[in-house]
């Protein structure tokens, strides 16, 4: 086993079923690790609602205490809101719920020293200025995700197989973006 596996674990909550654990194996490959002992270091949890999503943070904080963790992975987490919670009537009780299952998790990152890495959806902007941006997406959350997030990365589809990533927000880093391509064996460097 690759001395990198045994520094932590990594959970994995997937709120969407886009988890796919054959996609580790060569990725794995690649840097020389063992396909199956990568996976097993992975803790793998599905949630099929905010409830549920929120509520398998106290089992993990546990787990973290019996065991070192060093990565987080919630995508995504608005998925479940936008279901749960849906139209402007419900917007204030799932914002606040939002503000509370970031509070959590930066405990569990501050407590147990583990980086979160969160995906997000984007909508349309419903203001009416939004035909005169450029990219009239936002991010769903809002100034709660803003605030509660340390980075903040977007990321877009280029030409052909290339990807854009942006670093929008963050305290030690310029703005700045970068190009790269999936491949079968992870994330690659782009070529044209």
């Amino acid at each position: 086993m690759g001395e990198g596996l045994a520094a932590g674990r990594v959970a994995y909550f997937d709120t969407e079923g886009t988890f796919r654990p054959e996609r580790i194996r060569p990725i794995a490959e690649r840097f020389n690790l063992d396909g199956d002992a990568v996976l097993s270091n992975v803790l793998y949890a599905r949630a099929y609602t905010f409830e549920q999503q929120y509520d398998l943070l106290e089992p993990l904080a546990a787990k973290m205490a019996e065991e070192p963790f060093k990565l987080l992975i919630m995508d995504s987490i608005a998925a479940n809101m936008r279901v749960d919670y849906s139209g402007r009537g419900e917007l204030a009780e799932r914002q606040q719920k939002l503000g509370l299952l970031m509070n959590r998790m930066r405990k569990l990152a501050d407590e147990f020293n583990i980086a979160i890495l969160i995906t997000n959806q984007v909508i349309s902007d419903p203001s009416g200025g939004a035909m005169f941006v450029v990219d009239p997406k936002k991010p769903v959350g809002g100034h709660v995700m803003a605030h509660a997030s340390t980075i903040r990365l977007s990321v877009r589809k280029g030409k052909a197989e290339q990807r854009l990533m942006k670093v929008v927000d963050a305290p030690n880093l310029a703005e700045a973006e970068a190009s790269y391509a999936i491949s079968g064996q992870g994330i690659i460097d782009y070529k044209d």
